[in-house]
């Protein structure tokens, strides 16, 4: 049987042994002193002039005195003389005079480092790994100025990399903001986690903003009016779109609002809603018969009668000059001028108009 037990050293009573008192009591002081062990001075020397009961040192490499030849070695002053102790790897003690802990390792009394700064990772209420060094399971996280202001830093290593913020339900990726890939702020989402959709991307390069709005917020048809919806450029009317070839299904407009024209035969305007006007401010009758007018631009073959109206431009005497619908009532009209007698007279220049449907 050994002597003295393998992690403290502290003596064990033998068989047979007399005055087991005092090996028991031996033991008892050195739990006494390692169990919450406690050092005053760490690297001491010189033995102090009145030691107090139960003060412990760690011994310097030359200590004298009452300290000669135990260097390295923890003292304790029982009340009438020294007790030392071999520290070994890995015993914990309190520095007094510090107020910090101290690991005994390599031989050398250490203070170790217990700071939270480069620690490997933090696990709080869930465990950390390899990936999430920073793992938080709580109701909410709250990250407060420290006086002004406050920003929160996500940094990515080069422009092709990744830094977002991820979204996820039971573990399942469905919304995604950040530098995804490049330099561009974008939004994205995703139903299954797999394949995702860009719905906003804000581009610092061209000052640029690209939102593609689908679903209720546009517009479902060029004839859907519901209040509050966005309109699709494709189904509204602006600077771009507002002049140009009417056109329409069903009676539904499916071009510009607008259309504007004009040949040899006048000029026209054609709207949305199927109202054509058509009108020549020269043109001239003939002598003794009906001169013929062709419209510009033809009238609906359903609307063979668009009202006429003409306005005699001759200075020269009074005359009559009067227009109507010919045999071709969509596309011409046939025009009379007289002079006061009701004979033939020399024709007059005269403005014309016709106002019908183009559908």
């Amino acid at each position: 049987m050994t002597e003295i037990s393998p992690k403290l050293g502290l003596p064990y009573i033998q068989p047979s042994q007399a005055q087991k008192h005092v090996t028991h009591n031996e033991a008892i002081q050195g739990l006494d002193t390692l169990v919450q062990l406690r050092i005053v001075a760490f690297g001491a020397d010189t033995p102090p002039d009145t030691p107090g009961i139960g003060d412990s040192h760690a011994l310097g490499a030359v200590p004298g005195l009452a300290w000669a030849g135990q260097d390295g070695k923890i003292a304790t002053w029982d009340g009438t003389a020294w007790q030392f102790l071999d520290p070994q790897e890995g015993w914990l003690a309190w520095d007094t005079t510090e107020a910090k802990i101290r690991v005994y390792t390599g031989g050398n009394w250490s203070i170790p480092d217990l700071s939270t700064d480069q620690v490997a990772r933090v696990g709080i209420a869930t465990a950390a790994d390899d990936t999430n060094r920073l793992a938080v399971a709580s109701q909410a996280v709250l990250l407060t100025h420290a006086g002004a202001d406050h920003r929160v830093k996500v940094n990515k290593a080069s422009d092709s990399d990744t830094a977002s913020l991820l979204f996820q339900s039971n573990w399942t990726g469905h919304a995604e903001m950040g530098l995804a890939g490049d330099t561009a702020f974008s939004i994205k989402v995703s139903a299954d986690g797999s394949s995702w959709t860009q719905v906003l991307r804000a581009d610092p390069g061209t000052v640029q903003l690209d939102a593609p709005v689908t679903g209720t917020a546009v517009q479902s048809s060029a004839m859907d009016t519901t209040a509050g919806r966005l309109m699709r450029a494709d189904y509204g009317y602006g600077p771009g779109n507002l002049l140009g070839a009417v056109s329409q299904s069903a009676g539904d407009p499916t071009g510009a609002v607008f259309e504007q024209g004009g040949n040899a035969n006048g000029q026209y305007i054609r709207l949305a809603d199927g109202t054509q006007i058509c009108w020549n401010e020269n043109f001239t009758t003939n002598s003794g018969g009906a001169a013929t007018w062709t419209f510009p631009s033809g009238f609906s073959t359903v609307d063979v009668s668009p009202a006429l109206s003409v306005t005699c431009r001759y200075t020269g005497g009074p005359r009559i000059v009067a227009a109507k619908n010919d045999g071709a009532g969509a596309f011409s009209a046939a025009v009379h001028s007289w002079d006061v007698s009701g004979s033939n007279a020399v024709a007059p220049e005269v403005s014309l108009m016709a106002i019908g449907r183009w559908y």
